[in-house]
């Protein structure tokens, strides 16, 4: 069994809990760390969770919303922290008491009873990489933070029956914002962050391929609405907008079951 729990998902800062269990083997992976110290192990108890669950910790990017407490929560529980050299080296290589594993794109790891795929993403960001999470039988994709789907992206999401999907934005609430105009670019551009019709196209795709549940994650707080991202989502999936789980920044989503 392999399900995950976002614990807060958006500028304010993002971590998702991928759990898996096989027999009597239960592994916690914690991806992306960019809340405070206090503030995490609050919502992993929210969870039902204590810090001495986490099994290991993965870093997507270096950006502070998602890089946030990772060397302070890694030291204190003595945890692997997994990033790629990019990352690394965009953090400024601190010490990491030995706890560092380097991982690249195309390059499985094994994380307990948890399978880890990492793959690039086109995102502003020295090294950025998401991932799918598997058991064995059945597979889950995390994909925030990046400006369009490459062929790559979806090759390695295909197969996916569950899917942590960017929702940043509506094209017209972007356009109509009181952003200067380099930010609307940044954000809207190939590098940047996927709007909701985009993030429809993904899920569209993958459906194909076996993707059967999407949550929309990464909503901006003024360039987006949850019912617009509901409706994006519901609409490539063919079900209800009441169907769709969105995860938001002050609490997440609940537990997931792929």
């Amino acid at each position: 069994m392999i399900r995950c729990k976002s614990l807060g998902s958006g500028s304010t800062g993002n971590a998702t809990v991928v759990q898996a269990r096989e027999g009597a083997q239960v592994t916690h992976l914690l991806v992306d760390c960019g809340l405070g110290i206090r503030q995490l192990d609050k919502r992993l108890l929210q969870a039902g969770l204590t810090a001495a669950q986490v099994d290991a910790l993965f870093i997507t990017h270096e950006h502070a919303d998602h890089i946030g407490c990772a060397r302070q929560f890694a030291l204190r529980q003595n945890i692997p922290v997994y990033m790629s050299h990019g990352t690394y080296a965009a953090i400024g290589q601190p010490d990491l008491g030995g706890l560092l594993r380097l991982v690249a794109d195309g390059v499985p790891l094994v994380v307990g009873a948890m399978e880890v795929r990492p793959f690039t993403v086109p995102h502003d960001a020295r090294e950025p990489l998401q991932l799918s999470c598997g058991d064995g039988a059945t597979r889950l994709g995390l994909l925030t933070d990046l400006g369009h789907a490459s062929a790559h992206v979806l090759e390695q999401l295909a197969g996916c029956a569950t899917l942590l999907l960017e929702c940043n934005h509506d094209g017209g609430l972007l356009a109509a914002s009181s952003y200067p105009a380099f930010l609307k670019r940044r954000i809207g551009g190939d590098w940047g962050h996927l709007d909701n019709e985009a993030a429809a196209d993904i899920a569209r795709a993958l459906r194909t391929s076996g993707l059967k549940q999407v949550v929309a994650a990464h909503l901006s707080e003024q360039n987006n609405r949850p019912d617009l991202a509901r409706e994006a989502l519901a609409a490539a999936m063919g079900c209800d907008p009441a169907d769709i789980a969105v995860a938001d920044g002050p609490s997440g989503c609940g537990w997931l079951e792929a």
